[in-house]
């Protein structure tokens, strides 16, 4: 039986990961610091016998005796809320470590192992974009020294190790870079816009937008973009390949906002408040031509299908306190 690692295994994207690896017949290995992960996303996971979660910074080295035939690695925080207590602002130092330094252990783990690598960035290395939408060939509107670069920078160097090893190591590496993802498992302490927006719909408040909501996303439902993983590093030729992973279906805040206050029945108002966060990108939507045509890939459900999901995750999470 083949072992996977996954980094960041307790978290939100990497707990779904974990279980759909375990369908799919792997020993899996999940191993996270757990300072931005709920641990309790992955305890139906632990009664499996090929289940193993390693408590670990992955900044440092691995066990000796630890191997691996494949390794994910996604472990880092990825908050981009000022207010949220996990952000990466507010643990910038961790988010940059781990996505360097962490990379750079986990690639010469992988090295040793001669295991398949797959990093998790992000379509936060586009920053702002001049480019609609981003293809990956695309190389950024990004500041070094803004208030984001602690994670955009972070991840782009982690971009330039995986590219190095590939390329001057022989190792079998691809990246693929995530857009806004969603689902149950979510941190409700990520405070991110669905999060927001949900959780004030189903506590009867005002839900309300940063700046005057004409900003766009792009949100791809949690399965959509794990398969999307499973496909990069399990596919053939995708040695070296950079693939954008999310929805091309394009909104607006204030469309997001309507729909789950509609989605929930909420007797709500929809406010605006704050200017946007200094370098927010004011669009944001994948071209996943290539994922397409090398990877057979693309969304596959609805974005009120999801967001129903999503919102019954929150209710039952919240139930106590909304009943």
């Amino acid at each position: 039986m083949e072992t996977v690692i996954v980094t960041g295994g307790a978290g939100f994207i990497g707990s779904h990961l974990c279980a759909r690896l375990l369908d799919m017949g792997y020993k899996v290995i999940a191993i996270d610091s757990l300072i931005t992960s709920n641990g309790k996303n992955v305890d139906q996971l632990k009664e499996n016998d090929n289940f193993q979660f390693i408590h670990q910074d992955v900044t440092l080295p691995l066990a000796e005796e630890l191997n691996a035939d494949y390794v994910f690695h996604l472990a880092s925080p990825a908050s981009p809320n000022h207010h949220s207590e996990i952000s990466y602002h507010k643990l910038a130092m961790e988010t940059m470590m781990v996505n360097t330094t962490g990379t750079h252990q986990l690639l010469d783990f992988a090295l040793r192992n001669n295991a398949k690598f797959l990093f998790a960035s992000t379509s936060e290395v586009y920053g702002d974009p001049l480019q609609h939408p981003q293809k990956e060939t695309y190389n950024g509107n990004v500041s070094t020294t803004g208030p984001r670069s602690v994670y955009d920078e972070a991840k782009r160097f982690g971009e330039t190790l995986v590219a190095y090893y590939c390329r001057e190591k022989n190792l079998d590496a691809r990246i693929i870079r995530i857009f806004n993802t969603y689902g149950p498992n979510m941190n409700m302490k990520d405070m991110r816009m669905l999060i927001v927006f949900i959780l004030q719909a189903l506590k009867g408040q005002s839900i309300t937008i940063f700046g005057d909501g004409s900003q766009t996303r792009s949100l791809c439902y949690v399965s959509d973009t794990v398969e999307g993983m499973i496909k990069l590093m399990f596919g053939s030729d995708t040695r070296g390949e950079i693939v954008n992973i999310g929805s091309p279906e394009e909104h607006t805040i204030l469309e997001y906002a309507t729909m789950v206050k509609n989605l929930v029945n909420a007797d709500v108002k929809i406010e605006f408040s704050e200017a946007l966060p200094q370098n927010d990108p004011l669009r944001r939507q994948p071209d996943i031509t290539k994922a397409k045509q090398l990877l057979n890939w693309e969304p596959r459900v609805s974005l009120e299908e999801g967001l129903r999901k999503t919102i019954d995750y929150f209710k039952s999470e919240l139930l106590p306190e909304i009943k």
